[in-house]
């Protein structure tokens, strides 16, 4: 495994933040023109946020080499351990298994994982090591 310029905690922080933004502003507006409000039970605002959280984090970072638009605005982006372009099985394992593993540890893997990327040389967090993944800095091949 050769991780080449890793991206640290504040970068990626942002990424996540722009991102985060970005899903809840288009999930608010789609459940909104539903009549769905955060507060309602039953088919909610999460049963709408998690397909459109998921298939954002999958399928663009597929599509473009590893950006998502936050990363692509901090200029990271997702990549597998040798280097390659991120696949579909991959950012499936990366985002579904670490959003299960992330909800079901009630946040405290959250937490684990922020520390994991402060702290070790190659900055990988948890979803990171189950999916063979890594946050650079370096440009894709493609557009150097």
């Amino acid at each position: 495994m050769e991780v080449n310029n890793p991206a640290g905690f504040w970068r990626r922080t942002g990424a996540w933040i722009m991102d985060a933004f970005l899903i809840s502003f288009v999930v608010t507006i789609i459940t909104s023109s539903m009549g769905i409000t955060v507060f309602d039970e039953g088919i909610g605002y999460q049963s709408v946020q998690f397909p459109i959280q998921a298939g954002y984090l999958i399928v663009l970072p597929v599509l473009w080499y590893g950006y998502t638009l936050g990363k692509k605005a901090v200029r990271v982006r997702t990549v597998k351990t040798d280097g390659s372009q991120v696949t579909w099985g991959v950012m499936i394992i990366r985002v579904v298994i670490g959003l299960i593993l992330y909800t079901v540890s009630f946040g405290i893997l959250v937490i684990v994982s922020a520390i994991m990327v402060a702290v070790r040389a190659d900055k990988r967090a948890i979803h990171d090591l189950i999916a063979g993944t890594y946050v650079t800095r370096d440009l894709p091949q493609e557009l150097k």
